[in-house]
């Protein structure tokens, strides 16, 4: 009997557990190695030899990872319903837990990301959603890094991406935004009205205290018309400019003898 092409079969069987036992980890994999089903140790990178039914391996990445956070319905602390969504970066730093804590780390990351989202921002007006978008990635990135700290995993930045208003919404908010630039409008023009009766009010007490300078003024005030086209100028011209004048005339009346 021939037993070449048993010895060959076998050879090939061989070879193919072998080669099956063989495993190349990239610089960003690593190995999760269980003997009979229990945690022996996280191997790799580079070349890890599993022995046949005796160990298997899982293969966790280290890469950040980016869920999308699917739009979710919010209503703020306001009442307005919004529309928001998201996008997580997260990647995980202790393989062991990733493989054993939890059974999909990425689907329970989104999961977890969808549920922080609503209760986070249903506690804010809209407003600061809109206005402070900054501090809300900080606090929704915070409470997933508290989580998800148990599955190995670490949330490195949280953004939300975009908050859709219905189209009633938005006119409401237009006309907010506009009555609110009205009423700057007029807190403004409100102010420089105060401000110059205040100047007017000042001026008016120094020509009161001071006499001469309400001729100053008249005498500026001939120069002013004077350099504009008219062919007429009707001017008041004050009392005041005429006593030095008229008390002269009097005093030399009175000194003239009367006539023979």
């Amino acid at each position: 009997m021939n037993m070449y092409p048993v010895i060959a079969v076998i050879v090939i069987i061989v070879l193919i557990i072998l080669l099956s036992s063989i495993k190349i980890l990239r610089e960003y994999d690593r190995g999760v190695v269980f003997l009979f089903g229990r945690f022996q140790a996280v191997k790799g990178p580079g070349i890890i030899i599993l022995i046949p039914v005796m160990q298997q391996m899982v293969r966790v990445d280290l890469r950040t990872m980016v869920v999308e956070v699917p739009p979710q319905d919010v209503i703020s602390r306001d009442n307005v319903p919004v529309k928001v969504n998201a996008m997580i970066l997260y990647r995980v730093i202790d393989p062991e837990k990733a493989v054993i804590q939890v059974e999909d780390a990425r689907e329970a990351t989104s999961q977890l990301a969808q549920t922080t989202l609503r209760s986070v921002l249903g506690r804010h007006e809209l407003d600061e959603m809109l206005s402070e978008r900054e501090k809300l990635n900080a606090d929704i990135q915070g409470i997933l890094d508290q989580h998800t700290d148990a599955w190995g995993i670490k949330v490195s930045n949280v953004e939300i991406k975009q908050v859709d208003l219905e189209e009633s919404m938005y006119r409401a908010i237009s006309r907010q935004a506009e009555a609110e630039r009205q009423r700057r409008a007029k807190i403004i023009n409100a102010e420089g009205e105060l401000q110059a009766s205040e100047k007017l009010m000042q001026a008016a007490q120094t020509l009161v205290e001071q006499p001469q300078s309400i001729q100053l003024r008249y005498l500026q005030t001939l120069v002013e018309v004077a350099g504009e086209k008219t062919s007429t100028i009707v001017f008041p011209l004050p009392l005041d400019l005429l006593e030095p004048l008229l008390g002269k005339l009097k005093k030399s009346a009175a000194e003239t003898p009367p006539a023979p």
